[in-house]
């Protein structure tokens, strides 16, 4: 299959239509990528709505009583950490004592999360 390379330029001149459908074809059945792209979306309306996205996420997280299996903590661990991106990136500018405030609450899921996962290959922690 020749084509086009896959890359920003190339996507850029795709347009907003054809780049949002391809977007909402993508995360379609992916509640962590769909979660992401809301909190991107949310981050155009000023850090208090990010932050209350974020802490609607957490009281999720805090909540769940399930064993994770390895998949679920690997998605786990990388949604945490596109948390702590768009902390860094979309709270902490405006608003420092918010993201020290979201990232405090962060760490002290920690806890909860351990106890419901087998880590011992560090996926999580690293």
């Amino acid at each position: 299959m020749a084509g086009k390379a896959l890359n920003k330029t190339n996507l850029t001149a795709l347009g907003p239509e054809v780049l949002a459908d391809l977007l909402l074809e993508a995360v379609k059945g992916d509640a962590a990528r769909q979660r992401r792209v809301r909190l991107a979306l949310a981050a155009d309306d000023g850090p208090q709505t990010v932050a209350a996205d974020v802490r609607k996420r957490f009281v999720a997280i805090r909540r769940a009583k399930g064993f994770l299996a390895r998949p679920a903590q690997k998605k786990l661990a990388q949604e945490l950490t596109g948390v702590v991106e768009m902390i860094e990136t979309r709270i902490a500018p405006t608003a420092p004592g918010l993201a020290f405030e979201l990232l405090w609450t962060q760490l002290h899921l920690a806890e909860g999360i351990q106890e419901r996962t087998d880590d011992s290959w560090g996926a999580l922690l690293h």
